[in-house]
């Protein structure tokens, strides 16, 4: 049975007039003939009854009308579903990152891809680069921003370098400086800080513990466990100071002081992630061309 067949069938059945049927659907009216024929044939049963000026349905016709109708009208919706997502109306993106990219990068660029493409859902998961490295090997994301280098290399992945970006300390106005109250700290004046820091799996953890160690302390903590928020949320209640993007401190920096990191400083790579051997859906595509552009 043939998709085609089943136009003709219903231009006959609804027309009761095969010449007619045939322009309906523009084409010969012998080349319809024949494909009703074959489709007689193919389901064992006359689906009209012919008479001179007269067509009328049998039984199997009557039964096979509205199956055929609903199949025209299925495949009617699938193509309109198709072209909405190839053109760019409808649709989803599953989008991994960061906590702290949530916080700062993020909102800038989900606004405009939104923005220009209302139609398309946006599924954010936060989560530590090597959460999202593992959900993007599965399939549960399209598209995902991570910290360099990833904590477990995977050949199932490309990376393309997206931005590098400085950590900066914030801490309370209402506290003492950090360091020697000037306008730099020095990796080794958070020795004599207290803390506040990120829950174990998190990058920034990794990195400011690291970098302490390679100065030869290890770090003090006042408070340990949170997310971003909550990180930046004790800093401004006095309990601490903290490491952090220079793009959270920037978008999120009212009730905190913010003072960069003394040269060498912490840097971090950002880069977008996806798999390499299945390619991102077309609007997933979309969302890593203005990520890359932005």
């Amino acid at each position: 049975m043939q998709f085609q067949q089943l136009q003709y069938f219903v231009a006959v059945a609804e027309t009761r007039h095969f010449t007619r049927a045939a322009d309906l659907v523009h084409v010969a009216q012998p080349s319809l003939s024949q494909q009703i024929k074959a489709l007689e044939r193919e389901l064992g049963a006359d689906l009209f009854l012919r008479a001179r000026g007269n067509i009328t349905l049998t039984d199997a016709g009557e039964a096979l009308l509205p199956l055929a109708r609903r199949i025209l009208a299925d495949a009617d919706t699938a193509r309109h579903e198709v072209q909405e997502l190839v053109q760019l109306r409808s649709g989803r993106v599953r989008l991994g990152a960061t906590p702290s990219l949530c916080t700062g990068l993020l909102p800038d660029v989900l606004r405009a891809f939104h923005d220009r493409y209302p139609g398309i859902r946006l599924l954010v998961e936060e989560g530590g680069s090597h959460d999202l490295v593992r959900e993007l090997a599965r399939g549960a994301l399209d598209l995902a921003l991570v910290v360099l280098p990833l904590p477990t290399p995977s050949p199932a992945l490309n990376t393309v370098e997206l931005l590098r970006e400085d950590l900066v300390v914030v801490s309370s106005p209402e506290s003492t400086a950090p360091g020697r109250g000037g306008r730099e700290v020095r990796i080794a004046d958070l020795e004599t800080e207290r803390l506040v820091m990120f829950r174990h799996g998190y990058d920034l953890r990794e990195l400011t513990v690291a970098a302490c160690r390679s100065a030869g302390f290890e770090p003090d903590f006042a408070v340990e466990g949170g997310e971003m928020d909550a990180v930046l949320g004790f800093v401004r209640a006095g309990l601490g100071v903290a490491v952090v993007p220079r793009m959270v401190a920037t978008r999120s920096g009212h009730g905190l002081r913010v003072t960069p990191l003394a040269r060498p400083g912490l840097h971090r790579t950002i880069a977008l992630a996806h798999r390499s051997d299945v390619a991102p859906p077309r609007a997933a595509r979309e969302l890593q061309r203005m990520l890359l552009e932005r």
